[in-house]
């Protein structure tokens, strides 16, 4: 995330690579599928800290591309079940206290995921960081010997995202060190970053991460991954409606 610029007049040059033929989405792609692969299964601890009180939280995850996924919670007791379902731009949260299914309309995508620093947006965001921003190489610098990309993304005209850009940082080997979120003024909003990375099934995997709130430093949510698969077979049910208010079980 810092240290030794390379090239000032080669990184300036927009969409170029310093020392590979990727473009600066192309860098961005292959982030998101090293995060993902074809499809994942994954169990993940989450931790909301605020300033008077902390909650701890765990959640299974299934994905299919870049446009599906299903997240339920499993821990604590009180939000067991608890689930978010997401097919293409479509999203819907299953809610067992009330045994209902509400789909999510663009106007609750920026409220806060089940108390978090994330937002339902953040869970949709991964196509659309494809799809609705123009990425432009900033700065390439080497970091604890690795090149390290720094890439603005800004969205296109009529894009309908809520940030007024992005900027990524990104290790040569795709592993993304840190994403920071600007409003429409260009002030930061939060910050995802990177604070532990492992290596498994033979690639680099960031599994501990987390968001802080700019304006309440002393907010954050931190997610760590204590299993993931990727590249599996998963069936075609997980990715229903039936399922996500009558989970049928599955384990890898």
């Amino acid at each position: 995330m810092r240290i030794a610029l390379i090239s000032l007049t080669l990184s300036l040059i927009p969409g170029l690579v310093v020392g590979q033929s990727k473009t600066a989405a192309e860098i961005i792609e292959a982030s998101l599928n090293l995060w993902r692969g074809d499809t994942s299964y994954s169990v993940t601890e989450m931790t909301i800290h605020r300033p008077a009180w902390q909650r701890d939280m765990r959640l299974e995850g299934w994905s299919r591309g870049m446009k599906d996924s299903l997240i339920r919670f499993i821990y604590p007791p009180r939000d067991t079940d608890n689930a978010t379902l997401k097919l293409d731009n479509e999203m819907w949260i299953f809610t067992p206290k009330l045994n209902r299914v509400t789909k999510l309309p663009a106007s609750m995508m920026t409220q806060s995921w089940m108390g978090s620093d994330f937002s339902y947006n953040d869970l949709a965001r991964s196509d659309q960081t494809l799809e609705n921003y123009n990425h432009r190489l900033i700065e390439t610098r080497q970091q604890d010997g690795h090149m390290v990309y720094i890439i603005e993304a800004v969205p296109k005209p009529n894009a309908p995202v809520v940030w007024g850009k992005e900027v990524a940082k990104i290790r040569g080997d795709y592993v993304i060190l840190e994403n920071v979120f600007y409003d429409q003024s260009m002030q930061e909003v939060k910050r995802l970053q990177t604070l532990k990375i492992e290596n498994i099934d033979g690639r680099p995997f960031p599994t501990v991460m987390r968001i802080t709130n700019a304006d309440k430093p002393e907010h954050w949510t931190e997610i760590r991954t204590s299993e993931i698969l990727i590249n599996i077979d998963l069936p075609d049910y997980l990715f229903t409606l039936a399922n996500l208010q009558r989970p049928r079980p599955w384990k890898p």
